[in-house]
This record gives structure tokens, sequence and C-alpha cells, in this order.
């Protein structure tokens, strides 16, 4: 009758594993939590970049400036055709009273400077700030603004920003899929390592149990668990370290750095904890996987 072992006989195994050999085991962690630190470190800084971007894009916003002799009925028509455009998310009337008031706030060294204008003389105009979806369809936006709505007299539009700050972040991100590629491979050639050794400890014990009948898989399970703990104690190791790090840089940005803003830890603390787990874990499972390629096919 075959014997059913509990899935703590296979964790037992695993454990017994990592303490024979504890150097490499302790290398293997080390590495791992390290690479995830540097990873994680990464994956954030893009974020808060992406973040920065996205607020000085939106600082650069589309003006569309409507005729000075255009009516009411004729304004607010604009405005509709505006909002229909794709690429539109939000749009802000400016009247041309609160143009000119714009206008004396922004000179009151010289506070006389226009005093003879009034509003039947006013001669400025209402205009729409713009803020678009996409910065790559910036170029598209500012035609169909210029090009497809009567009564626009002038479209101020810094399209080369737009598209900079489009090339910036894709630069950006194809970065981050590299690195986090050579990483992920350095990460796998450690754990294969590891697991190796533990095989070749192990070799004469388990050459005894091929020769008494073991499956494969029972072979195999312990080792397929080693690596699953050391992606587990890695990940939570590295969670501590980015959270330490991130929250002391957090803290000197906030106090020296007004400029910039920096994502909370706490509204990523979830997804950076399940991250590390995720990684950890298949970065030891596939380690493992590969180092035992030769009993998996038995």
């Amino acid at each position: 009758m075959r014997r059913r072992y509990r899935l703590t006989y296979f964790i037992g195994q695993a454990f017994k594993s990592l303490w024979r050999n504890g150097v490499m085991s302790f290398a293997s962690v080390a590495v791992l939590m390290s690479c995830l630190v540097v990873m994680g470190g990464f994956a954030l800084l893009v974020l808060n970049i992406d973040t920065n971007l996205e607020e000085i894009n939106l600082m650069n916003q589309i003006v569309v400036f409507c005729e000075p002799d255009a009516t009411e009925d004729e304004i607010v028509a604009i405005e509709e055709k505006i909002k229909a455009l794709p690429n539109v998310e939000a749009v802000e009337r400016v009247t041309k009273a609160e143009a000119l008031q714009i206008m004396k706030d922004r000179s009151d060294e010289y506070e006389n400077l226009y005093d003879d204008i009034t509003e039947e003389n006013n001669p400025l105009s209402d205009s729409f700030n713009i803020t678009y979806v996409s910065e790559k369809e910036v170029a598209t936006l500012h035609y169909q603004l210029s090009n497809e709505i009567e009564g626009v007299r002038k479209v101020n539009a810094r399209t080369d920003l737009a598209n900079s700050i489009a090339d910036l972040k894709s630069g950006i991100q194809l970065i981050f899929i590299w690195f986090l590629a050579i990483l992920f491979v350095v990460t796998i050639f450690i754990i294969i390592n590891t697991i190796k050794l533990a095989v070749h400890s192990r070799r004469h014990e388990i050459s005894v149990m091929r020769y008494v009948g073991a499956t494969g898989w029972f072979i195999i399970l312990p080792f397929i668990f080693e690596g699953i703990i050391i992606g587990l104690f890695a990940s939570g190791i590295a969670y501590f370290v980015e959270m330490y790090v991130y929250k002391y840089i957090e803290a000197s940005v906030l106090n020296g750095l007004e400029m910039l803003t920096l994502v909370p830890f706490s509204s990523i603390d979830l997804e950076v904890l399940i991250g590390f787990v995720a990684v950890g874990v298949i970065t030891g499972v596939v380690g493992s996987c590969i180092s035992l390629g030769k009993y998996l096919k038995s």
C-alpha cells in the first residue's frame, strides 16, 4: 500500500536542505533580497517620475481663444464642440472680464495701467483652458481645434513639450523593462546554483529513492518548496528594507524639495508587498524547476 505524505513533510525536508547548505541558502536569500530591493526601488522611481511628469503635463494646457466679437451663444457652442472632441478631459472657460482681472492682478506695480479699459472696450476675448487625456495625441487635437471649430481665433499648445514628455516616459519604461529582465536572469541563476548544490549533496539519497520506486514529484517537491521558502524570506526582508528606505527619502523630500511630488508609501504598500512576494516565489520556483529538469522529465 502506497504511503501518503503530508505537505508538512516536504516543507520540513526543504528546511533541512536549507539548513544543510546554510551558506549558499543565505547567499541566495541575500542576492534575491537585494535584487528585489533594487527592482522595487527602480519601479518606485519610475512611478514617481511618471507622477511628476503628469503634473508638469497638466501645467501646460492647451488654450483656445475665441473671436473678440463672439456672442454668448457662439461661445457656448464652441465650448460644447470642444468637449465633444475625443482627447479632451476637461474644459475651463475664462471670460474676457476674468482675463482682464488676471492681467491686473499680475501688474500690481502698474495699478493705473488698465484704468481706461472697461467692459465695453475690453480688447481681450473669452478663452478655454483644455486638459487633454493623451499627450501623444496633442498634435491631432491642436489641428482639430484650429481647423474644425468655427469662432476660434487662436490656439496655444506646447506640442513640443507634450511630445518630449511622451518620449521621456516611453524611454523610462523601456529602461525599466530591460533592467527588470537583467535582474530577473541574475536572480534565477543564483537560485539555480543553490538548488543544484542541494541536489548534489543529496545525490546518493536521491539515487536510493529512485531505486526503490519513488516518483519524480516525491523527489523534487522538497526542492521546489526550498525555492519558495527562499523567495518568501527574501521578499519579506526586501519589503521592510524598501519601506524603511522609501519613508526616509519621503521625509527628506517633503522637508527639502517641496517642488517634487512623492507618492506616499502608505498608498502603495500592499502593491509593493504583493509584487515582492509574487516575484520572489516565481523566481524560486522557476529556479528550482530549471535545476531539477531531468527529474521533472522522469
